[in-house]
């Protein structure tokens, strides 16, 4: 679809250039907000997730055991001498160990699958709803963009639920029962340790604001980043052709360059807050050896005891001073959670607006292959009232692509639709199957307003081919049969007669079984054009629109194909956008599309008589300022 035919021109998306967010963009939410909105994932896996944190917590706090462990041993067995007890001690220090571990083992079987499921599930959810969002949304976003979000950002929430979700919980409660018990030994020492809690909760604060939007960019950037690859990849013949790579490394060297300015900028301020919180626990640590020290000599406190205290203590250095790298990875998911959370938020057009037909579920109506003659009083066929069409990002002022379309396609009949470059030819053929909604107007199909039909119904009355041909990553077979469910090898076979495929498809190393990969790039344009409308006609559809279909194809070929057409549009309604004559020929009739609205229908001849306009198009005389 260019550029002009569908209207207002995209934003540019060569680098360097800012992530392509949603017009205005989504306000900040507070960390903790953004991750809340993933309980509707964890929700089903909420026991095995809770079980996991409950003996993590368990394991955590099954370490505090050990300074106790060992006060008993110095002020017990050792000062009295006694060699048994001191093996005891040491049999007992190794099985909590041993428990400890094994804790911490059951806790990550525990997690492992549910939380891969909860990816797996968020990818599908994303993906499920991307096909979903119309066409207007797909123009405004990079690829880059949406693929960073369904990959790293999901790896991301699958992280922060395995580890800092849990560690947070846990070390939080371990730091809580770690003071409870160094109160409990000495009060006075567990104060000299409370004082560093006041600045390191400011200081992970200020880390915490911070963080967040340094990985809010580097998320973006990450995603121009992979948009900038992808570009490339899928361009690479126009890359090479044109001897780009050098631009085009370029280019990435700059997005890379930012990305890694921003990741080192991330790094320094966690290795500030690391240093920061690693640093006041062992200053308190210190302060708390040499006041015991001095209350052992003064025999105010035992040996056993300081022991006991100080092995909690360094027990609690780690639970501590992870909280600065948890908070990182917590504000990293945080970031992911919002950039996922605002493709999930777009809304979806409406289905089936109220009052209108049958519910989404309603049976699909069986392909009906019609005669001409049969099909006039079948059905009123295909109208365009009043129909309106602005993109929903233009400008106020900026006048509709489509300003009042009238047009009424006779059940049974082609017609052809001519119109010079960007008078909206191509948004008009996206209108019928809802891939753009009408602004104002209506369209209908033998008397239903397609605004009012479930999508999975219009889409399967309704088939389409354009102009760029779009083949997936499947066999020849697989493309072609896309466009009928339940269609088999009779059907493809015919399908590829019409198109005139099955010679060249039959040479294929593996016939009509052969992989086209990536866009069907291994083919000609030709080639794809012709498997594009095979995959338009093999499901014998009631309406099919057709977009340029033959624009591709050599001369003698777009002449068989016409041929084998003929026998398709005998028996189906259709709209074909037309640019040759040849082309129009294979219509009964011709609307001619200029100024946003029909200016005129008619035969061919007859608008070769009464339009100059139709005779310049047709013709190819057309002066600058027309086309």
């Amino acid at each position: 679809m260019s550029a002009t035919a569908a209207g207002p021109p995209l934003p540019d998306r060569s680098p360097p250039r800012q992530p392509d967010p949603p017009a205005a963009p989504a306000p900040r939410h507070s960390p903790v907000r953004s991750l809340l909105r993933l309980w509707p994932y964890v929700r089903p896996v909420r026991v095995r997730l809770f079980t996991a944190a409950l003996v993590a917590v368990v394991a955590s706090c099954l370490g505090l055991v050990i300074p106790l462990i060992l006060k008993w041993i110095v002020d017990g067995p050792i000062a009295d001498g006694d060699t048994g007890g001191v093996w005891l001690g040491g049999g007992l220090l190794l099985a909590v160990g041993v428990l400890e571990a094994a804790l911490f083992g059951l806790r990550r079987w525990l997690v492992a699958r549910p939380l891969a499921g909860v990816e797996a599930a968020m990818r599908a959810a994303l993906f499920a709803h991307l096909t979903r969002l119309p066409v207007a949304f797909h123009d405004r976003w990079a690829g880059g963009q949406l693929l960073s979000r369904a990959t790293a950002d999901l790896n991301l929430l699958r992280m922060f639920l395995v580890f800092p979700l849990t560690f947070l919980l846990v070390n939080g409660t371990t730091v809580a029962v770690g003071f409870a018990v160094l109160f409990s030994q000495e009060w006075t020492l567990g104060l000299v340790l409370l004082v560093p809690v006041a600045p390191l909760v400011l200081l992970c604060s200020v880390f915490e604001a911070r963080y967040s939007l340094a990985a809010r960019r580097a998320q973006d950037q990450t995603g121009d980043l992979t948009t900038v690859v992808e570009e490339a990849v899928l361009g690479i013949r126009i890359v090479k052709g044109f001897g780009r790579h050098r631009s085009q490394a370029r280019a990435f060297r700059e997005l890379a360059g930012r990305l890694l300015e921003t990741e080192l900028h991330k790094a320094r301020l966690l290795a500030g807050i690391w240093a920061v919180v690693t640093a006041l626990p062992e200053l308190a640590i210190g302060a708390a050896l040499v006041l015991g020290t001095v209350q052992v000599a003064d025999g105010e406190l035992s040996a056993g005891t300081l022991v006991a205290f100080l092995t909690t203590a360094l027990a609690l250095r780690w639970p501590v001073e992870s909280f600065g790298f948890l908070l990182a990875m917590s504000n990293e998911a945080a970031t992911a959670a919002d950039r996922y959370f605002e493709v999930m938020d777009e809304p979806v057009p409406p289905d089936a607006p109220a009052g209108g037909s049958p519910a989404a579920d309603a049976p699909r109506p069986a392909p009906v292959r019609r005669a001409r003659g049969a099909a006039a009083g079948a059905g009123d066929g295909l109208r365009l009232e009043r129909v309106v069409f602005r993109f929903p990002d233009a400008p106020p002022h900026a006048p509709p692509v489509l300003d009042g379309v009238d047009l009424h396609i006779r059940s049974g009949e082609t017609m052809a639709l001519v119109g010079a470059t960007g008078s909206g030819k191509t948004t008009l053929t996206s209108l019928i199957p809802r891939l753009h909604e009408v602004t104002s107007g209506r369209i209908t199909l033998d008397g239903r307003d397609t605004a009012a039909m479930p999508r999975a119904e219009l889409r399967s009355l309704v088939a389409v081919a354009f102009e760029e041909p779009t083949l997936f990553s499947a066999t020849v077979r697989e493309n072609v049969l896309m466009g009928a469910e339940g269609a088999g090898e009779e059907e493809l076979a015919r399908a590829l007669r019409v198109a005139q495929a099955r010679e060249f498809v039959d040479a294929l190393p593996q016939g009509a079984g052969t992989q086209v990969g990536e866009q069907g790039l291994s083919l000609s344009g030709g080639q794809r054009q012709r498997l594009a409308l095979a995959r338009a006609v093999v499901g014998r559809p009631r309406f099919l629109v057709l977009d340029d279909p033959l624009s591709a194809l050599d001369v003698r070929t777009e002449a068989l194909v016409e041929a084998a057409l003929r026998e398709v549009l005998a028996g189906t309604t259709a709209l074909v956008v037309a640019h040759r004559p040849s082309t129009v020929l294979l219509a009964d009739r011709v609307a001619l599309l200029s100024g946003g609205r029909i200016a005129a229908v008619g035969t061919h001849h007859e608008l070769l008589r009464s339009s100059a306009e139709y005779r310049r198009l047709i013709s190819g005389d057309q002066s600058e300022e027309e086309r």
